[in-house]
């Protein structure tokens, strides 16, 4: 018997007890068997304080335990989740197990997990009778969620004209993120900044051996970036994902790192707001019909990002990029296509393509025969692009190790396609705004 198998049986049910709504702070309850998590939020008072409707809020912050929960439930996977404290009707418990079902999927994978949608999960709520809110709050404005990196860095500079009326919204503030908002001149006043607190219990269990691996942590970000947009009188949330999150890690599968921030998922979750809770403030990602080569494109106009912004998971808590991880190379070869080496090493601290220890990591992200990492990275046809590119703005000065491989390969030899002018028709972008992306 597997682990997953061993864990089920041992631990039977997950129970969502309750949750806390604080002045400053949530506080969520989850129970597996002896083990209890109480994960927590803070924030400044202010933040919600203004709430439209408490009674909304409420079922807003139960819902946000139902997108934290998954990071708990996940360590033991028990078959059944008792939820103890809301009320979910049939179509959403079904929306969850889709949401959890497809969010888990590279953890089923990294763990050797063989299950279905159908069986990994039983939900049973408290009751079915779901409350209805009458809410016309339109607001007015963006709340625009900055991570660092050169996404939301792209999105706070075509929505800088409603800068007076925008709020940068930062999970787990740290330099990076700040300093992105600070360089787009918003002020502290403008910048929500919330503390998420994993419970300890769980990182004990993961030691003792307990399961581990991805979630779909972008569904926490949307469930928490509604509450705070709602409390603020935003009539917007301004996501800055882009077409290239749809594409699979795996091929022939659907298993996706960033399912959260795919389409399917932004659908689903417009549909969800709008069905349960209220039509503003209204989620949608500004950056949805351009691809990652547009979005660098764009980003390397604004050179006074260059010092500050970083999307390295393994430097998050210094502010660096790491330079020896997938990512730190996926940003390197993208903005390789538009910045000389010098730029490059300021940022990076070394010219990555010069590493033959890179190797790897480079095959993943560039060859077809190659599974992509599980990161946030752009598409092999995008990263293929920039190659080619960068090759060409190099061409008189002699290519770094792993250019001069690739353009020995096979891939080298397939024309790229341009990509300036790719635009995903499937996106939720406001009309008043496609003007800023066409």
């Amino acid at each position: 018997m597997d682990k997953f198998q061993q864990l089920r049986k041992k631990h039977k049910e997950f129970i969502y007890e309750g949750y806390e709504i604080n002045k400053d702070s949530f506080v969520f309850h989850f129970k597996i068997d002896e083990y209890s998590f109480d994960p927590k939020w803070s924030f400044s008072p202010y933040l919600i304080e203004n709430a439209p409707n408490k009674k909304l809020l409420d079922y807003a912050v139960f819902s946000l335990g139902m997108s934290e929960l998954i990071s708990y439930w996940k360590c033991a996977c028990p078959p059944v989740v008792k939820i103890n404290c809301g009320a979910l009707n049939n179509e959403q418990v079904k929306w969850w197990k889709k949401l959890y079902y497809n969010g888990l999927g590279e953890f089923f994978y990294r763990n050797g997990i063989k299950t279905d949608m159908e069986s990994f999960m039983t939900i049973i709520p408290r009751c079915e009778s779901i409350p209805k809110f009458d809410d016309n709050n339109v607001g007015n404005g963006f709340l625009i969620p900055v991570g660092g990196g050169k996404d939301s860095v792209v999105t706070l500079e075509l929505l800088k004209e409603y800068k007076d009326k925008n709020a940068c919204y930062i999970l787990n503030p740290r330099g990076a993120t700040l300093s992105c908002a600070h360089t787009a001149e918003y002020r502290d006043n403008q910048i929500v900044g919330v503390k998420r607190t994993i419970d300890k219990q769980l990182l004990a269990l993961n030691n003792a051996g307990y399961l581990n691996g991805h979630t779909p942590i972008s569904s926490v970000i949307a469930f928490s970036s509604w509450i705070f947009a709602y409390c603020g009188g935003k009539k917007y949330i301004a996501l800055s994902n882009e077409s290239s999150a749809n594409e699979s890690n795996i091929s022939g599968t659907s298993i996706n790192h960033q399912y959260s921030k795919s389409t399917e998922f932004e659908a689903d979750f417009r549909f969800y707001t709008r069905a349960y809770f209220s039509p503003f403030p209204e989620y949608f990602s500004m950056l949805r019909p351009w691809s990652e080569w547009q979005i660098t494109k764009r980003f390397v106009n604004y050179a006074k990002y260059f010092p500050v912004f970083q999307s390295c998971n393994v430097g998050s808590k210094t502010d660096t990029w790491c330079a020896s991880c997938a990512k730190c190379l996926y940003v390197f070869i993208m903005l390789a296509a538009f910045l000389p080496d010098d730029e490059l090493i300021k940022i990076f601290g070394k010219n990555m393509l010069e590493k033959a220890e890179y190797r790897d990591l480079f095959n993943g992200l560039v060859y077809q025969d190659f599974n992509k990492p599980f990161e946030c990275v752009g598409t092999k046809e995008e990263i293929n692009l920039a190659l080619h590119k960068a090759a060409e703005k190099r061409e008189t000065q002699g290519l770094p190790l792993l250019l001069r491989e690739y353009k020995n390969s096979d891939e080298w030899k397939k024309a790229p396609k341009n990509l300036d002018d790719f635009f995903d028709e499937e996106n939720f972008v406001p009309k008043e705004l496609l003007s800023l992306l066409k």
